[in-house]
């Protein structure tokens, strides 16, 4: 009996040093943390104007840092707010808990070195070393260019500094922890892709985050096989199908009717009334997007696998409205 009691003590012990060793090295050795880099970006006239293009339009960072206007359709950013954040996703919109979206004009970045908004932006560690929900796409913008990623820090420095403040956002368990394992350190393509080459349309496909918005995931996983086939769900509305399948996605749209697509709403969205149907797809900001921008995303999502993939964008609703 002393015997078997002593065992069990034994693996008593081992079991609690075990969590023990585990819960440190999540909370000590994650997230995988790189100093920030000694950087200070020129913030030239030339790269603040590439990184206004790219912030408004093409990443579209001031889509999610902004206040919206959700009465109308496609909720656009309502003008002042631009980088104020303070927007709340939460359990009522299917989130594991309270992600709060932050100030990123200079107001709350003045304490913030280059290197310090760069590494948020593109590994997801934040100043104080904590890791970042990734609803902010920093595996998206992992993908940019050197002089992309310092452009949009140079924009930020130059936006009007606005003084909200968000509260810290919480995490249900276990996802408290399991975060701690996602952000990972980024390596910067060193230059952007020349216009017209090859690369190019699949960079600015990646940078504005087709691939991420339209490609169905499971647990938070993406599902092989199905990159750009829609079916991402984000509660009350479902991305489109963008290969170029023939029946379920764009593969009978030609560059021109892809492009129109993108200004339909030029002039402003529709206002819409409780319970119609609306988009997260930021269609007033992608509208500023330059032609031959968006005639490269088409060429490269020409390349990419069709997939027959029916997506019902809003379930349980009638299509009111194209999205």
């Amino acid at each position: 009996m002393r015997r078997i009691l002593k065992v069990l003590v034994i693996l008593v012990g081992l079991i609690v040093l075990g969590v023990g060793a585990a819960l440190g090295y999540l909370f000590l050795g994650l997230p995988k943390a790189e100093p920030p880099a000694a950087l200070k970006v020129a913030a030239t006239p030339e790269q603040v104007a590439r990184g206004d293009y790219l912030a408004n339009h093409v990443t579209v960072c001031l889509d999610c840092h902004s206040g919206h206007d959700k009465t109308r359709y496609a909720s656009p950013v309502v003008d002042g707010t631009q980088g104020q954040g303070g927007e709340t996703f939460g359990h009522a919109d299917g989130f594991p808990g309270e992600i709060h979206i932050p100030n990123i004009t200079p107001a709350a970045l003045a304490e913030w070195s280059d290197g310090e908004v760069m590494r948020a932006m593109t590994s997801g560690i934040s100043r104080d070393g904590h890791p970042l929900f990734p609803l902010m796409p920093y595996p998206v913008y992992a993908e940019l260019s050197q002089g992309d990623a310092e452009a949009l820090v140079a924009y930020l420095r130059t936006l009007p500094a606005r003084g909200t403040v968000a509260p810290p956002s919480t995490l249900d368990f276990p996802l408290s922890l399991i975060v701690r394992t996602i952000p990972s350190p980024a390596t910067l393509r060193p230059d952007t892709p020349q216009p017209g080459s090859p690369d190019y349309g699949r960079y600015m496909a990646t940078i504005a985050g087709c691939q991420f918005c339209h490609t169905p995931e499971e647990k938070g996983k993406a599902l092989p096989g199905m990159d750009f086939a829609g079916g991402h769900d984000f509660g009350s509305v479902k991305s489109a199908n963008i290969t170029p399948d023939e029946l379920t996605g764009i593969g009978g749209w030609t560059k021109e009717a892809f492009i129109t697509r993108f200004r339909t709403y030029a002039a402003g969205t529709p206002a819409t009334a409780d319970g119609d149907n609306n988009t997260v797809m930021p269609w007033t900001l992608f509208v500023g997007m330059k032609d031959e921008d968006l005639g490269a995303i088409y060429d490269y999502l020409r390349t990419v696998k069709p997939v027959r993939h029916a997506v019902e964008k809003w379930p349980a609703k009638k299509e009111k409205l194209a999205g």
